[in-house]
């Protein structure tokens, strides 16, 4: 599998294909361990080597899984990325409740909005301690969208010190809008951005702030939620297809089914599409696709295997179903 190195960090190399593990928490339904540590091997032997979780994914669960998967595994072979914004603080009067932000976990902690240096501290710490391995490759800032101030004075600087110290090879922000994290690229001293859903098929916004402002200034980009959180998960999107984790607007399907119809004339399907698209980017390191079991890794690995005319892309464009300019 192809391998992408940070412009500003050589020594942190990423897969073209990233692993993401918030179904490892759990996410709206259970997972067994068995089940993830199997997709695991399954990414693995097919050449993934960039696996990315966070705290908030069910709780702990998914750093947990993924670091017992990874752990037996030659550490210089993989990159790891966690993320620090939400301190999981334990809740056990709550235990016997359920989890209710998504992920289908005992809800035994809750998390605290916590953006400053002893914070970052203390995520990362705990982070290492769940996964057991020796190090974090990346760290994200986890949805700063309403701490701005708080995560460019406080988390920034910390996670800055952290690099320079060895402590962590690479840092950036992890958001479901490119505005702010364009704002991180252009004021702040990060490496790698991962961008969820406003750079896919579907839709571009990233192209005019986020992705430009990247690449000239040599900082590379994740690009998770490729598929929009379901609308483009399927070769032919059905009636109740998921946009933004939520009923998708009827307009939304039909264009997706329209984009599907022309990919089917050039011999790939809609969601192979959606893959080869983002990577089209200079700026773009690796796409980074969530996974529950081995049955989803062996699809994933084969969209992205998936070898895509380039007269797609124009064709899109003919049919006002793409931006030229993107």
């Amino acid at each position: 599998m192809r391998v992408r190195a940070l412009p500003r960090r050589p020594e942190v190399r990423l897969t073209e294909l990233g692993f993401g593990a918030a179904q490892g928490g759990n996410l709206y339904r259970a997972t067994t361990d068995e089940e993830f540590a199997s997709a695991i091997d399954t990414a693995w032997e097919a050449g993934v080597r960039y696996y990315d979780t966070a705290p908030h994914y069910g709780l702990g669960l998914s750093e947990r899984r993924l670091g017992a998967a990874l752990r037996h595994r030659p550490r210089d072979e993989y990159v790891v990325s966690t993320k620090v914004g939400r301190l999981l603080v334990p809740s056990p009067q709550d235990a016997h409740l359920r989890d209710s932000d998504g992920f289908d976990v005992p809800a035994s902690h809750r998390r605290v909005w916590d953006f400053s240096r002893d914070g970052v501290l203390r995520s990362i710490e705990a982070s290492l301690d769940r996964t057991g391995l020796d190090r974090i490759d990346i760290v994200y800032l986890h949805d700063p969208d309403d701490h701005w101030e708080w995560a460019a004075s406080e988390a920034v600087p910390a996670l800055v010190e952290l690099r320079d110290q060895g402590v962590v090879g690479a840092i950036g922000a992890g958001m479901n809008q490119s505005e702010m994290l364009a704002r991180f690229v252009r004021e702040a001293d990060v490496d790698v951005m991962m961008c969820a859903g406003r750079y896919t098929l579907l839709e571009q916004g990233a192209a005019d702030d986020l992705l430009p402002a990247a690449e000239s200034r040599g900082v590379g980009v994740v690009i998770a939620g490729v598929y929009n959180s379901g609308l483009l998960s399927r070769d032919r999107p059905p009636a109740d297809a998921v946009y933004n984790y939520q009923q998708a607007p009827a307009e939304l399907i039909e264009r997706a089914r329209r984009i599907a119809t022309v990919c089917e004339t050039y011999g790939v399907t809609l969601p192979q599409a959606a893959l080869a698209f983002v990577r089209r980017h200079p700026a773009v390191v690796s796409t980074v696709v969530g996974v529950r079991n081995t049955s989803q890794a062996a699809e994933a690995v084969r969209r992205s295997e998936a070898v895509v005319a380039e007269e797609l892309w124009d064709a899109l464009a003919a049919a006002g179903l793409l931006a030229t300019a993107h």
